[in-house]
């Protein structure tokens, strides 16, 4: 029933626009602040990844270093790095090659 203090279709209309904009306009911060959130977790992942990386790399020249003092005393420092550069880039070729051959379409010729 309609009474006298009861608002008008235009200002119940005015309230429903304004409403639906409120909402809309939370959806779209709620979203931002989500993406933000995700953005930070992959960003700190890529960090620790990165510091992961650095360190693997350091470890692996620690092992040839050690590699190469090891051997020195049984073919001397210049044939014990001779040695240890080239199985390192022989292993380092299969790799590329590997890596070459996955680049390849599946069905056609490289």
């Amino acid at each position: 029933m309609i009474t006298a203090d009861s608002p008008g279709v235009t200002t119940l209309i005015g309230r429903l626009v304004d409403d639906s904009r409120t909402l809309v306009s939370a959806e779209v911060a709620l979203y931002k602040a989500k993406a933000s959130e995700r953005v930070a977790a992959y960003k700190s992942a890529v960090i620790f990844f990165a510091v992961a990386g650095v360190l693997a790399l350091a470890a692996l020249v620690a092992l040839l270093v050690g590699l190469i003092l090891s051997l020195a005393t049984l073919i001397g420092p210049l044939g014990a790095t001779a040695v240890v550069v080239g199985v390192v880039l022989l292993i380092a070729l299969v790799l590329a090659l590997v890596g070459k051959g996955r680049l390849a379409p599946a069905g056609g010729t490289a």
